[in-house]
């Protein structure tokens, strides 16, 4: 019984020897692929991150000059306006 056992278990071993060399290089190409897939996705990835800042900081410029544009066409006062007023009105107390 015990030589039965060893003979199964070399027979599965040399089997598995076998597999192992017959199959390798497909499993070196299937682990080249997937790593060139995940270099390629991190590529788009930084690449969709980079597009969404720069089209972040467009809408936030875009945003600054239409409140600008509100603010002129309400005729309010800026703060260098505010700040020309408070020189103006110190100047006035001396």
């Amino acid at each position: 019984m015990e030589d039965k056992n060893k003979d199964l278990l070399y027979t599965l071993l040399g089997g598995a020897l076998l597999l192992k060399d017959k199959f390798a290089p497909q499993f070196d190409e299937i682990l080249k692929k997937s790593q060139a897939q995940k270099e390629d996705l991190k590529k788009d990835i930084d690449e969709t991150l980079q597009g969404a800042q720069q089209q972040k900081e467009t809408m936030e410029n875009e945003l600054r000059m239409q409140i600008k544009k509100i603010v002129d066409e309400l005729g309010l006062a800026t703060k260098e306006d505010i700040e020309e007023l408070k020189a103006f009105i110190k100047e006035q107390k001396h």
